[in-house]
């Protein structure tokens, strides 16, 4: 049953990966605390245990999706670049805090979070790049020069290790800021999952081995049959997510994304007070 629940699981979140660009993370993390709780894991660890196995997971689901954007011309490679030692270094060191942190300042903590990212989402982005996704020259002129964009990446990275997530809900927003057409900050978002995910994971797995997690087929902080099992089936529906994102105007592909997150923040900001 528990297979069942974590290949269902996997369905949805490798849609959301490539609709959103986020990983599916935005949707692994809630389920995956609920399956825990259900499990009866300690509550000191079920926050954790859900953060760590989800980035694990967007490692699978971000190398699908990031193949499905990049046949689009989607994915802006010289940004990608910039941003990913960054992301790795400070999602390593991410999970880490994220270790120190009580499960319940957790919740609160990626509840705020996702609420603010929907709000910016609603109100940001209001520019617009229309040169080809793989043109350096069109991309260096409206965003940040390239040191900029490294010290953002190690923020999105330390947050993304945080929040349990492959980056997409501060690199999507960052990215339309300065002015990025919607479905290229979501290829690129894709893109930069990847990185972010293997080095979050790893982290998790080191700085939980270090707590000596008493929980059944884990590593660390990352569970190994919810892994398996969320990754086989998410590997194949984000392509399915990615083929619908680019049918789908931008302006409603955004407003989607930030309904998306208001959901999910307000529900841990409620499990989080209680």
């Amino acid at each position: 049953m528990e297979i069942i629940i974590f290949l269902i699981i996997g369905a949805l979140a490798g849609f959301a990966a490539g609709l959103f660009g986020v990983g599916g993370g935005t949707i692994i993390v809630p389920l995956l605390f609920i399956v825990f709780t259900q499990m009866g894991c300690s509550p000191d660890n079920i926050m954790h245990l859900a953060l760590g196995t989800s980035l694990a997971t967007i490692i699978v689901t971000s190398i699908s999706s990031l193949m499905a954007h990049n046949k689009k011309g989607a994915v802006m490679w010289p940004v990608f670049k910039n941003l990913t030692p960054g992301m790795a270094i400070g999602c390593f060191f991410g999970a880490g805090i994220a270790g120190a942190i009580s499960g319940g300042h957790l919740q609160i903590i990626v509840g705020t979070f996702l609420l603010w990212v929907a709000f910016n989402m609603f109100t940001g982005g209001k520019k617009r790049i229309d040169g080809t996704a793989n043109d350096a020259s069109t991309t260096q002129t409206a965003l940040p020069s390239t040191p900029k964009q490294l010290a953002a990446g190690g923020v999105i990275g330390i947050a993304s290790a945080i929040f349990g997530i492959g980056g997409g809900s501060l690199t999507v927003p960052y990215l339309t800021r300065y002015g990025v057409v919607m479905q290229k900050a979501v290829g690129t978002s894709a893109a930069c999952g990847l990185p972010i995910a293997i080095a979050g994971a790893l982290g998790f797995m080191v700085f939980g081995m270090q707590q000596q997690v008493d929980v059944p087929n884990t590593i660390g902080f990352v569970h190994i049959y919810a892994f398996l099992g969320i990754s086989i089936m998410s590997f194949f529906t984000a392509k399915l997510g990615a083929k619908v994102a680019h049918i789908l105007s931008p302006e409603l592909l955004k407003k989607c994304f930030a309904v998306l997150l208001t959901v999910v923040g307000f529900y841990f900001l409620y499990k989080g007070l209680i």
